[in-house]
């Protein structure tokens, strides 16, 4: 019998294979100091392209205000215990009514993790006979919700509606085949890697022909979408057709958490039988009033959607005045796609973090295809035209660089924080 950990240390993955070159740099960096548009990395100030925060919320005087006096009066434990037993209380409740009436839902449950939440409400709703259809560039949570469900899962093309249909198409048949269960289509409001929205109308355009529930993770578009912020439902019109309406408070809010909101009777079910709650510590006080104070500036002062979008207006357009391919982002996530191999990211990396001082993550195989490498931009409010210009020239010089090879290298950079 082999020991279990062996092929653990003989491979450690395609990303864990780099790791005596990149761990502290290019993965697990350290950014230090006050959160805003320009951080401190290795003891050098950095432009940060690397942070979900839209609104600029995370550094806000009000917030910081809330946060301190929350965590004075309250600490970190309380409330002990998970929700269903003893963690519940009335800031917990109203912060589940403020968020459904926020969304225009009957109701809503918070959770500890987004990650964690969406997934363990997948397994909680769907069963063996059911079928889930559901976007091909899904979210990796949700992905690993379907590695839950015991019953059949099929993939649509990436925003392809006539592909959603012939899914459609397939579930109705094999439900009608088995006499049981029932349909959950699943997509996202905003794709967090590309910046597209998803097809949100037309897909529920579908439910006058199918039958069939539909799940949205809008984690991206909470905030930054729509009117009022409700997110990429109130921005296509269409926010009454999303039956579970999910979003995270890691990005607009600033914070930590998640929300699923729907008809009451069905967040009911959810809260009764959600195991990744029921069987989890209850958010701390302190994160559950500093999330009330987030959500009532996020509906307050629309400035800071505005300032976002001017930003994130700013630095896509000058990214493609300057040639770049941004792809068909339609919301303030701005990637840009160039082509070559890991080492030459890698290598273009740290030429813009050391002697640019701009500080982007960078997406490389096996999270895309090999050739092809993707920086990830995420402009905020807290982001300035300074912070723009710097950048777009620094992207301009190294694109170029990259184009005449200068980053043609055997082997990414070793970079690892060697402490």
């Amino acid at each position: 019998m082999a020991d279990i950990f062996e092929k653990l240390v003989k491979n450690y993955g395609p990303l864990g294979q780099h790791r005596e070159r990149a761990h502290g740099y290019f993965a697990f960096p350290k950014l230090e100091g006050e959160i805003g548009s320009r951080m401190t990395f290795r003891g050098k100030k950095m432009i940060v392209w690397s942070l979900n925060n839209y609104l600029g919320l995370a550094n806000h005087p009000e917030i910081r205000k809330v946060d301190a006096e929350a965590s004075a009066q309250y600490g970190l434990a309380l409330p002990m215990g998970a929700r269903m037993m003893s963690g519940n209380s009335v800031h917990h409740e109203q912060l589940e009514a403020e968020l459904a009436a926020f969304e225009s839902k009957e109701d809503a449950i918070l959770m500890n993790f987004g990650y964690q939440g969406i997934m363990s409400a997948i397994d909680a709703i769907c069963g063996r006979h059911d079928i889930i259809v559901y976007d091909a560039e899904s979210h990796a949570c949700i992905i690993d919700g379907l590695r839950l469900h015991p019953g059949h899962r099929y993939v649509f093309k990436h925003n392809d509606i006539a592909d959603l249909v012939k899914q459609l198409e397939r579930s109705t048949a094999l439900i009608e085949n088995q006499k049981a269960g029932g349909i959950l289509v699943i997509t996202e409001g905003v794709f967090g890697m590309a910046g597209d929205q998803g097809k949100l109308k037309e897909i529920a355009e579908l439910k006058s022909k199918y039958d069939f529930r539909l799940m949205v993770d809008d984690a991206h578009g909470f905030g930054t979408l729509g009117t009022t912020g409700a997110g990429a439902g109130e921005a296509q019109d269409c926010q009454d057709a999303i039956d579970l309406y999910f979003s995270t408070f890691a990005k607009s809010m600033a914070s930590i958490g998640a929300f699923m909101a729907g008809p009451k009777a069905i967040i009911d079910f959810i809260r009764y039988n959600i195991r990744s709650q029921i069987f989890a510590k209850s958010l701390p006080m302190p994160i559950v009033i500093g999330n009330l104070k987030r959500l009532d500036m996020l509906k307050t002062n629309p400035e800071l959607k505005e300032k976002l979008w001017s930003n994130a207006l700013k630095l896509q357009n000058g990214l493609k005045e300057r040639g770049f391919d941004i792809g068909a982002t339609n919301t303030p996530v701005t990637p840009v796609y160039m082509k070559g191999g890991v080492e030459e990211a890698t290598a273009m990396c740290m030429d813009l973090r050391e002697n640019y001082h701009v500080f982007a993550s960078i997406v490389v195989y096996p999270v895309i295809p090999k050739g092809h490498i993707i920086y990830r931009l995420i402009p905020s409010a807290a982001h300035t035209d300074a912070d723009i210009e710097e950048t777009l020239i620094a992207f301009t010089e190294t694109k170029a660089k990259l184009d005449a090879g200068v980053y043609q290298v055997t082997e990414i950079p070793d970079m690892a924080d060697t402490k």
